[in-house]
């Protein structure tokens, strides 16, 4: 997952005189608080494709893929994962509109939200190498503790952008005691874990907002 290092990518494509996501440091960001685990968010992002974005912390940024079916429970699910820009630790606060027009436009809402920590590699030459260096490599398996997605996951990258013009990755379940069959909710109907709100409540919520303004 090779790129530039640092938030550059995710500044240029936005006008922060108009969106309201944090526009984060020039460098990588702050660590989790607490200096513990780190930590993990995955929100749905009604753009011009609904899609779930999948975000772990590595090294104060949060590392970005992009799910268009969602994370699963069940490990015969194999879910495409598309790499994004890297983005700052404060967008795992992030819930609201993003207006039209702007990069990502469409509303956002923290679906789930918590820590993981890293899993040890079962390949030899990569047991010394830090969970970012597993990363570049193109595989990690992690402990997921969600309010909704708990156990064992892992991505891995079958298609590189050397090959193919753009990475592709896979996010599977482990087949482990957090295992099950419930797939992904509809994300119309799935609620926030930090607000308990809706995509469509949260847009109505700013809709009205923008309104008592004028």
């Amino acid at each position: 997952m090779k790129g530039e290092r640092g938030l550059s990518t995710y500044q240029g494509k936005r006008d922060f005189e108009r969106t309201r996501e944090p526009r984060g440091e020039d460098a990588a960001g702050t660590p989790s608080a607490d200096g513990g685990d780190p930590v993990f968010v995955v929100q749905i992002h009604d753009a011009s494709t609904m899609h779930f974005d999948f975000r772990l912390e590595v090294d104060g940024v949060l590392k970005s893929w992009s799910v268009p079916k969602g994370p699963s429970t069940d490990p015969h699910d194999k879910r495409l994962a598309m790499p994004t820009e890297d983005h700052p630790m404060e967008y795992r606060e992030f819930e609201g509109v993003i207006p039209k027009g702007e990069y990502g436009g469409g509303t956002v809402i923290v679906w789930d939200q918590g820590t993981y920590r890293p899993l040890p590699p079962k390949k030899r030459k990569d047991r010394d190498a830090s969970f970012a260096e597993r990363l570049e490599h193109g595989h990690i398996t992690f402990w997921m503790n969600g309010e909704k997605l708990r156990g064992g996951y892992a991505l891995t990258r079958f298609r590189t952008a050397e090959s193919e013009g753009r990475e592709s990755w896979l996010l599977v379940k482990e087949n482990d005691e957090r295992a099950g069959q419930r797939g992904t909710p509809d994300p119309r109907r799935a609620k926030s874990a930090r607000s308990g709100r809706t995509l469509g409540q949260v847009a109505a919520d700013e809709s009205t907002a923008d309104q008592g303004k004028d």
